[in-house]
């Protein structure tokens, strides 16, 4: 047997190990996008609009049609920049579109749904990798019934960026620095959060280097390919606004956006509490944030890996501690799957009816859910 078939072994045992994950995540998926279509069928709205061509999806198309250099300029004198979006989403909706018929925004959906599947495979693939396979299956499975989990059937960058994150994680979990490095760079150019998987790389390498006490040319390669991408983007936004270092941060401080501790969220979250049902809306923020940082804390004690905790911690520290729109916060985590791992381990030890029944639960209220958000305010 050649090198080449032993690979392709390898690939189609690794396919037939993850499809149960693969098949349970798109079914949710599926389930999702059919309930949004007649919902939105029932109020006189396009599902494939509100999958294409709505909020940030616009902002995507427009740099994947026109380039960068595209602003709004507000009422109050702000100006929105569309230098605040990163690139691979939209390069990608150029390709897709130049090889089909599609449009840019459809084809940043196409380019969503592809990688919400890689995501959810990689997603399993570090599941398996910590866990076991069914804890795999149920942490994907898990990731695409969340709440908001329609984001990933958008033409967003979540599902994409979420994709590079789960695959860097695993290359850093099976010490494939340069894989790691690589993906680490893509994720930068794919949205700011990418310095999260640079840190993983970066923190996980350093453990690796303390503990093996060498240093192989592979992980110096891996933690300088790492924030390459992010790094490159932010300078040419730099030059762009003639202000190398602060350029790209001026840019997000014009949209709102900036780190102040999570002192705008508490601002924010302090202020419902003026009436009975904004004092309800306060309580329910409140109980979700201590929820997940539960979550957070008990994959501590239960020892995941630490590259899992330090990319989840800043992914984490990033939405709740920064200023800018707060209904995006939900959103801004959706890419911190390690968070699930307590879950999906608890499900993984139960009997098979159970998961499923949990499972299917989930789904179905995160579908009507979407659907009703969708049709609704959206997200920003």
């Amino acid at each position: 047997m050649t090198d080449v078939d032993q690979v392709e072994r390898q690939n189609r045992l690794a396919l037939r190990r993850a499809a149960p994950a693969l098949l349970g995540y798109a079914g949710v998926r599926a389930l999702g996008v059919l309930v949004l279509a007649l919902w939105s069928a029932a109020t006189g709205k396009s599902w494939l609009t509100l999958l294409t061509a709505r909020w940030d999806s616009l902002w995507y198309t427009r740099v994947a049609e026109h380039g960068y250099g595209w602003s709004v300029t507000l009422p109050d004198g702000g100006v929105h920049s569309n230098l605040a979006f990163f690139p691979l989403l939209p390069w990608l909706e150029r390709l897709v579109s130049a090889l089909t018929p599609l449009s840019y925004g459809q084809a940043g959906m196409v380019v969503s749904w592809l990688a919400s599947l890689a995501a959810a495979w990689g997603i399993f693939a570090v599941g398996d990798h910590v866990s076991g396979r069914r804890t795999g299956i149920c942490l994907a499975v898990l990731w695409g019934a969340l709440p908001i989990g329609v984001v990933a059937s958008m033409a967003y960058s979540e599902a994409l960026f979420t994709a590079l994150a789960a695959w860097g994680l695993y290359a850093v979990l099976r010490r494939h620095w340069v894989t790691a490095g690589l993906l680490a760079a893509l994720a930068g150019l794919t949205r700011p959060v990418g310095a999260a998987v640079v840190a993983a790389v970066w923190v996980a390498a350093a453990l690796w280097v303390r503990r093996e006490r060498r240093v192989t040319w592979r992980v110096v390669a891996g933690a300088l390919l790492a924030p390459a991408g992010a790094a490159a983007y932010v300078l040419w936004v730099g030059h762009r606004t003639g202000d190398w270092l602060f350029g790209y941060l001026d840019v997000q401080g014009q949209w709102g956006n900036g780190f102040d501790g999570g002192l705008a969220f508490a601002r924010f979250i302090g202020d419902k509490f003026t009436s009975v049902p904004g004092a309800l809306a306060g309580t329910g923020l409140i109980v979700g944030v201590a929820l997940v940082l539960w979550l957070y804390v008990t994959g501590v004690r239960q020892r995941q890996p630490v590259p899992l905790l330090v990319y989840t911690g800043i992914v984490l520290a990033l939405a709740l501690c920064s200023s800018g729109y707060f209904g995006s916060k939900p959103r801004l985590m959706l890419p911190a799957f390690p968070l699930l791992l307590p879950l999906a381990v608890a499900l993984a030890r139960r009997r098979t009816t159970g998961p499923v029944w949990v499972l299917g639960g989930l789904a179905l209220v995160s579908a009507v859910y979407g659907a009703f958000w969708l049709n609704g305010s959206g997200p920003p």
